[in-house]
């Protein structure tokens, strides 16, 4: 099996990009620097015309969308076990959860940081506002489902839905409330920083905030 990451650091590509070094398959990247307007280039608008990160390309052909690309290496590779399997007893709490962070947190953060570029200037305190609470909401409700001790989202096991949901609790780290903020949810993501994969995707993706370290 091929893969190629066409990444940003520290942007939606972060969660693949993770997910890849946690299996120890074979893997090549390539930075496309967004602050540069890289993803814009002619070139990369072949491989995705959103003009966006990520984009895997998958034997040959690119694919796009963190959360689909999750989904796929988990079905492409089940021997990681980073999805439950078809018919066990967690798999519908993983389609939900994967789904719930694709459709409702991770549009809320984009307005968050996008609002007077998306859409109308004049309205972007008001889309943010919502976006705020949306996310924040979404902390609640994360935090209260890891009130019982899990060092995980679901079935006591590192899964897709973790790398993807510590990736988004990343991008609050500026907001007037944190993903720290909330007690069991610190607890969670302060696990999963220690992991080996997500140290190692940090250096490779020359980022030096938002570690244990530091906070």
């Amino acid at each position: 099996m091929d893969y190629r990451l066409y990444y940003s650091p520290g942007a939606a590509s972060m969660a693949v990009h993770w997910m890849l070094i946690e299996m120890g398959i074979p893997f090549d990247v390539q930075l496309v620097d967004i602050d540069a307007g890289n993803q814009r280039n002619p070139d990369y608008l072949q491989l995705n015309p959103a003009g966006r990160v990520p984009t895997l390309v998958v034997d040959g052909a690119p694919r796009h969308e963190s959360t689909a690309l999750l989904m796929l290496l988990a079905e492409r590779h089940p021997e990681a076990a980073l999805a439950p399997v078809p018919g066990s007893a967690d798999r519908a709490a993983w389609l939900e959860l994967m789904i719930y962070l694709a459709n409702t947190l991770l549009p809320a953060m984009r307005d968050w940081f996008y609002a007077d570029v998306d859409g109308d200037p004049a309205g972007a305190a008001g889309v943010q506002a919502l976006a705020r609470r949306r996310i924040e909401e979404a902390c609640d409700q994360l935090d209260a489902g890891l009130a019982d001790g899990r060092d995980y989202l679901i079935g006591g096991k590192l899964s897709t839905a973790d790398f993807l949901a510590v990736v988004i609790m990343r991008w609050t780290r500026n907001m007037p409330r944190p993903a720290l903020g909330w007690p069991h949810l610190a607890r969670y993501i302060r696990g999963l920083r220690a992991l080996p994969s997500f140290i190692e995707l940090n250096a490779r993706e020359g980022l030096t905030e938002w570690r244990n370290q530091d906070d």
